[in-house]
Order: C-alpha cells, then structure tokens, then sequence
C-alpha cells in the first residue's frame, strides 16, 4: 500500500513538474526578465513568436516601464534602432494573428485604420504602428511627403525617442503583414547596423529586376514610395551599386513594381 501511495505521489510530482516547464516555455518565463535590456527584450519578443511562445509578459513589461527608465535604457542608436524596429515588427504578428481581418483597413482616412490607429502600449502611451516608423524610426517626416516634409509639431513622447537620423535601410527591415515585406530578424542592439546591411542587400537581390541591355532597373515600390529617404531615383541607383546589385559604371533608369498586399504572417529569417 506504501508502494503504491509513493508512485501515485511520485507521478503526481512529476506531472506537475512537467506542467509547469511547459507553461514556462510558452510564456517565456524560465527567463530571467528582469535582467534584461529593454532592446534585449524586444529582440526576444521576436524569438518568442517565432518558437510559439507566449509574449504576454515581455509586452506587460513593455507597457508599464516609466518613460524615463525607457529612455535611460534605450541611451545608444543601436538600441534605439533594435528596439523599435523589434517592437514594430513584433506587433504586427500579434495584432494580425489574433484578428487578420484588421488588416483589410489599411488606408481609410476616418475611423479605424490598422496602421494609424494606437494599439500598442509602450511606456504608459498608446502608439500606432505610423506613430512608429514615421515619427520614431524615421524622425518626424510626414507619412504622405515621401520623406520630403517633416513634421513641424512632434510630441514630446515622439521627439524623446526618435532616431538620430532617417536610415533608409529601415524599409528594408520593417515587415507590416505584407506578402511584399521583407522578412523578419530579430534585431540585435550590438550588431543592428550590420544586421541591417545583410537584410538590405537580401531584399534587394530578391526584388531588384536589371536589365543591362535596355538600360533599366526595376526596383520595389518601396523606393518611390519613401524616394526621399533614399535621396531620390540617383540616391536609389546609388544604394543599388553600394549594394553590388547592379555594376559600379551604370546609369539605368529606374521603375517602380507594384506592391504585393495580400497578407503573410510567420515570415522569419536568421541574420
């Protein structure tokens, strides 16, 4: 009777053991959270995703942190770039899996519009995914300028973490839900600018069309879209040769691929 009592407790314990790794392993709690840099903790958000694990308590944390604390964390361009770059593309997955039909309003001016409507809540403020790439990653420019106009009122919550400067390689490395987007990395605070090199080029090659003896390139809209981030059609041929994409010695002229916006979620890549 002994025996037997000991092996019903003996599997209880381990049932409950096993239990509890599991629950651990989707909610992401056998890290040690606290340890970790807000950019570290955005970069994991990432990981999360893509293992199937929950983020629920990366993005609590995300959300209570103080405005201070946030800003006291984020003190280098690389973290600044990792975080929000991670935030931005870390949101979409989770928004769009929970309910896709959101993002088949995409471009309505009144009401709701998935890209301009706050949903996100990061130190205490609801932020939306324009709030985002236009005001923080690309430095206040007004979203329907092509990067030519600048806002001229900035928040204070905008202008505390904006970015030192536009980075046109960010287009590159954004993902909004899009089949067209370029895939989703990770990004490390150390090695951002690096990883941002590789994705650029990588998209770049995928999307890029040269056709030497027609003196054309045909480019991903993305480029006209933000033309002055990428120092109009001359800075876009530039950046394709920085990129070895087309030869050092061409003059091509440039058009635009129409933009493919059917929805592809769970898009992900080692750098």
């Amino acid at each position: 009777m002994k025996n037997l009592i000991f092996s019903v407790l003996l599997i209880a314990g381990l049932l409950a053991s096993a239990n509890l790794h599991a629950q651990e392993e989707m909610s992401g709690d056998s890290l040690n959270l606290d340890t970790m840099t807000y950019a570290e903790l955005s970069e994991q958000m990432i990981e999360n995703l893509r293992q199937g694990k929950s983020t629920k308590a990366i993005q609590e944390k995300l959300a209570n942190v103080s405005e201070k604390e946030l800003k006291e964390s984020l003190d280098t361009e690389g973290e600044r770039k990792a975080f929000w770059l991670n935030v931005y593309n870390a949101y979409v997955q989770i928004i769009l899996t929970e309910d896709p039909e959101l993002f088949e309003d995409r471009d309505s001016v009144f009401g709701y519009n998935f890209f301009s409507s706050p949903q996100i809540t990061i130190a205490g403020k609801d932020v939306s995914f324009d709030d985002i790439e236009h005001g923080i990653i690309r430095r206040s420019k007004v979203k329907i300028s092509g990067g030519y106009a600048s806002n001229p009122f900035p928040g204070g919550y905008e202008k505390k973490f904006r970015w030192d400067e536009t980075d046109a390689r960010i287009h590159f490395a954004l993902n909004c839900g899009a089949a067209a987007c370029p895939y989703i990395a990770a990004f490390d605070p150390d090695r951002v600018n690096e990883q941002l090199d590789i994705t650029t080029k990588q998209y770049l090659e995928k999307t890029t069309d040269y056709y030497p003896e027609e003196n054309r390139v045909v480019v991903n809209k993305l480029m006209s879209w933000f033309r002055a981030d990428f120092g109009g059609k001359s800075g876009a041929v530039q950046m394709l040769k920085d990129f070895e994409i087309i030869p050092q010695d061409a003059d091509p002229s440039v058009e635009f691929k129409e933009y493919d916006w059917t929805l592809e979620l769970g898009n992900y890549k080692d750098i």
